[in-house]
């Protein structure tokens, strides 16, 4: 099986990160470092018209697609498995839009966190468009996916984990985590934030201090506030 990918960073980074790639179509007139670096590394590639480009993958694709192999989903068995110390996921509660899981996984890559977790049903899933928000983050993040994230949270703190939930109603603040220890912060839905259930079981629950008249950010900006301040604190 492959996966077609679009835009120039993406491309570059599934090419840095040797992801095995059948073949590269590339507008003609365009990304003639690209096509150099093609050259270089004995990677097949077309040129093609923009229209021809724009049928094999519909949207702004900044003149180039590639096919390339699957990306490979861990199992958390095999993310625990991973001699790291401090361990830091990210937990996505019916997070089902694909821009927000592709923003996710580039700001987990600039915080050093290990994976992001997500269930296999109600849940955004690896797509060409979640690898082109990424912007070639995706080569580098774990994607873990799950069946059950209460079972998993389960798992996780059996595994020493603190699970550290996001809402704005509670009194704790993201000043309050403690960095130090192995963490999985779950961010909820923008709509309907965390379900009860996952709630529930998360160990304590932290928000992000705001002074504006709107409280409410996008998922994925909360995310990124929320993994700076882990990674801050980790100096």
């Amino acid at each position: 099986m492959a996966t077609l990918i679009s835009g120039k960073n993406t491309v570059l980074e599934a090419i840095k990160a040797e992801r095995k790639i059948e073949r590269v179509f590339v507008q003609d007139g365009t990304n003639k470092d690209l096509q150099h670096m093609l050259r270089e590394r004995d990677i097949a590639f077309d040129i093609v018209s923009k229209q021809d480009l724009g049928n094999l993958l519909p949207g702004n694709h900044q003149g180039i697609v590639a096919e390339v192999a699957d990306y490979e989903l861990l199992t958390l068995e095999d993310a625990l498995a991973k001699p790291t110390e401090r361990k830091l996921y990210v937990m996505l509660d019916s997070i089902e839009d694909p821009h927000n899981l592709g923003a996710i996984l580039r700001s987990a890559d600039a915080f050093n966190v290990d994976g992001v977790i997500i269930p296999k049903r109600r849940s955004a899933q690896v797509t060409a468009t979640v690898a082109k928000v990424s912007t070639g983050a995706i080569e580098y993040v774990d994607v873990i996916q799950v069946t059950n994230l209460h079972q998993t949270i389960r798992k996780l703190k059996e595994n020493g984990f603190w699970i550290v939930g996001t809402d704005m109603d509670t009194p704790q603040t993201i000043h309050d985590i403690d960095a130090n220890a192995n963490l999985c912060v779950v961010i909820g839905s923008e709509g309907k934030g965390m379900s009860r259930l996952i709630r529930d079981n998360c160990d304590y629950i932290v928000k992000i201090p705001m002074s504006g008249h709107v409280n409410s950010l996008n998922a994925s900006v909360s995310a990124a506030i929320v993994l700076y301040e882990i990674y801050r604190k980790r100096g």
